[in-house]
């Protein structure tokens, strides 16, 4: 009598994790027949009726196995004429969950210590744990209508929709929506927040719509370029197929696929032994884990998945608040400063408000707000329908507002009038968020919480423009009484390479650091992220880069400038705060490699923050200590 090679016997459940043996066998019969499915396989617990003798023995090799190879093992066997062969053992394939839970059990039995609990863990899969998922079954028998990029996890289902204004209207009804776009704006925001997920013709990895969905934690495949979207008449076509708003499409942001119809979606399951690993990785990891929020909200999910603090805060998108939006219209439209500051005193309550809120969430943690950075076009109406609404709000004629848009347009935004280049040439707008901030902070205080805001100079390439803008700051610090008082900090954000390359001087008068890569990678390498899409994967496939750089940090170009500016700022400042909130914070491979040039922080999107934290943990346990190096060890190996 002959039993087949098995191809599924474990020593514990792979589903599960479960220290359960777990198997199939079909007696009189040959491996191919397993392999076909043509036979239904019997469980490895009924071998002890029928081959009580080899079932034992069976149980016994998987005990030695397990204690020699110290991990969960797959094993294929066979039984001739009532005598078991093992043919052949490996470590077994597992899910993620139960990649979990195997880690920590043997842990606690002592097969193997954290360290090698913690490298058995594969970040990208553990991610799986903290989304929604489509069913398994559904995606092996289901085929996708297209292929785009995975830029934000989980699974999302429900009704096409081309507009922010039909997702909010779907919410409303109680119907799930799934955004599409060509590509998204600021002005997208409301409608992103109010869809189940977003797909998108164009953009990558830290594309307007993947940044925004990582933070809201909505599923998003985003460069999807094989679908062609007309916003106008409302259609999507792809694959030879047309969609039109109400029809069902289903993403896959874990993958970049997506489906027609509705697949059968299932919910993250996290459990005490999750727990247990991220308490792991608070032992060993050097790199503080920070998140990139700017809700209370946000704020007390990242705080609640373990992160130290706030690594970003981008302040622009608190401006697209429905209660606020036109008054900060209102105060770009102004002709002249005491225009503009009479409709700044009245957005000061609403931003005091949000750093409130903020600041309160994350009571006794170091908080980067970032005073605003993109260009003031992007909070105008570029719709006619949409102008003639706002010429009716703010009681102006429409070709004013027409006349300003016009003027405002630029044909590089990314390097354009923003950043800090707003604040010096309007410091009304910047002292309006600083003296919101400190006002905040003074509440705060009072009311027994320890807030500490660390203000962020975005943009800054040239030092004269960092202390023009400190120097407001410390005004603003004087006039509210917060100087002496509130626990802050100032510093800038490094996204162009100039002010890698003068890191030096400007460490002489910044108190922290924060590489923007997604700007610092666009700068260095050349490339728009939301157009880059269209050649990087050839670039990947040909071998040009290892990774697309906006998917990991480009450690031979990106990374060495990163690495120069460290040295830099550190040798005339040694204790100087430096982190990273670009999206390449959350991404392990990036993480590791911040921990390898010394950086105190890596900041990334709530959601993505265990992830960070075991990537953290993971760097000392492969690495060791940071290697930090001199400016002229670097400048030698260029």
């Amino acid at each position: 009598m002959t039993i087949a090679p098995l191809a599924c016997a474990f020593t514990r459940n792979p589903s599960t994790g479960e220290d359960k043996r777990y198997g199939e066998f079909l007696p009189n019969a040959q491996g191919e027949d397993v392999v076909a499915g043509i036979r239904t396989p019997l469980t490895i617990d009924t071998m002890k009726d029928t081959f009580p003798k080899c079932a034992k023995e069976l149980y016994e090799i998987f005990t030695q196995l397990e204690d020699h190879y110290s991990d969960m093992q797959d094993i294929e066997f066979t039984i001739e004429k009532r005598k078991l062969f093992i043919l052949q053992t490996r470590n077994g394939k597992r899910t993620a969950g139960a990649s979990v839970k195997m880690a920590v059990d043997m842990v606690n039995e002592g097969r193997i210590d954290i360290k090698t609990a913690l490298m058995r863990l594969e970040p990208a899969k553990i991610d799986s744990l903290l989304h929604k998922q489509i069913d398994p079954k559904a995606l092996a028998s289901g085929t996708p209508l297209g292929q785009g990029l995975p830029a934000s996890p989980g699974a999302a289902v429900g009704q096409i929709v081309f507009s922010g204004d039909a997702a909010e209207a779907f919410k409303e009804k109680g119907i799930k929506a799934i955004l599409v776009r060509t590509e998204t704006s600021p002005e997208d925001i409301k409608g992103m927040a109010a869809a189940e997920g977003i797909l998108t013709a164009r953009g990558g990895m830290t594309s307007h719509a993947a940044v925004v969905a990582r933070g809201m934690n909505v599923s998003c495949v985003a460069g999807a370029a094989s679908i062609k979207v007309n916003e106008a008449k409302g259609e999507l076509s792809v694959a030879g197929k047309v969609f039109k708003e109400g029809d069902y499409i289903s993403l896959d942001g874990n993958t970049g696929r997506f489906y027609a119809g509705q697949l059968p979606v299932v919910d993250p399951k996290i459990n005490e032994d999750f727990d247990t690993v991220l308490k792991w990785c608070e032992s060993i990891a050097t790199t503080e884990v920070r998140a990139n929020a700017d809700t209370p909200h946000d704020a007390q999910i990242a705080r609640n998945f373990g992160a130290k603090g706030i690594g970003l805060c981008r302040t622009e998108h608190m401006f697209f608040a429905e209660d606020r939006i036109n008054i900060v219209r209102e105060m770009i439209i102004a002709e002249d400063t005491p225009a503009r500051v009479k409709a700044l005193d009245k957005l000061l309550p609403f931003q005091r408000s949000d750093f409130h809120g903020l600041l309160g969430a994350m009571s006794g943690l170091p908080v980067i707000i970032r005073l605003i950075d993109p260009p003031l076009h992007e909070f105008l109406p570029h719709e006619d329908k949409d102008q003639h609404i706002l010429a009716k709000v703010l009681n102006i004629p429409v070709a004013d507002i027409k006349a300003k848009v016009e003027s405002l347009h630029e044909f590089n935004p990314m390097l354009g009038f923003r950043g800090c280049r707003l604040g010096v040439v309007y410091p009304e707008i910047n002292a309006m968020q600083v003296r919101a901030i400190f006002e905040a902070s003074l509440a705060l205080q009072k009311e027994g919480k320890d807030p500490r805001p660390e203000i962020e100079v975005p943009l800054v390439g040239n030092i004269k423009e960092f202390t023009i803008l400190k120097a407001l700051i410390k005004k603003i610090a004087k006039e509210t009484g917060a100087e002496g008082k509130v626990h802050y900090k100032i510093g800038t954000m490094i996204e162009i390479p100039r002010a890698a390359l003068k890191a030096d001087e400007i460490a002489k008068e910044a108190e922290f650091m924060s590489f923007g890569t997604n700007d610092l990678t666009q700068m260095t390498c050349g490339f728009s992220r939301d157009d880059a899409g269209a050649f990087l994967k050839e670039y990947v496939k040909q071998g040009i880069y290892e990774v697309d750089p906006f998917q990991a940090i480009d450690q031979a170009g990106v990374g060495r400038l990163m690495r120069l500016c460290v040295s830099l700022a550190r040798s005339e400042r040694p204790d100087i705060d430096i982190g990273i909130c670009g999206e390449h914070g959350g991404e392990p491979e990036s993480v590791m490699f911040c921990h390898l040039i010394g950086l105190n922080n890596v900041s990334c999107s709530p959601y993505r923050v265990p992830i960070a934290r075991l990537a953290a943990a993971q760097a000392v346990c492969r690495f060791g200590p940071s290697q930090p190096q001199t400016p002229a060890k670097i400048f030698a190996k260029m």
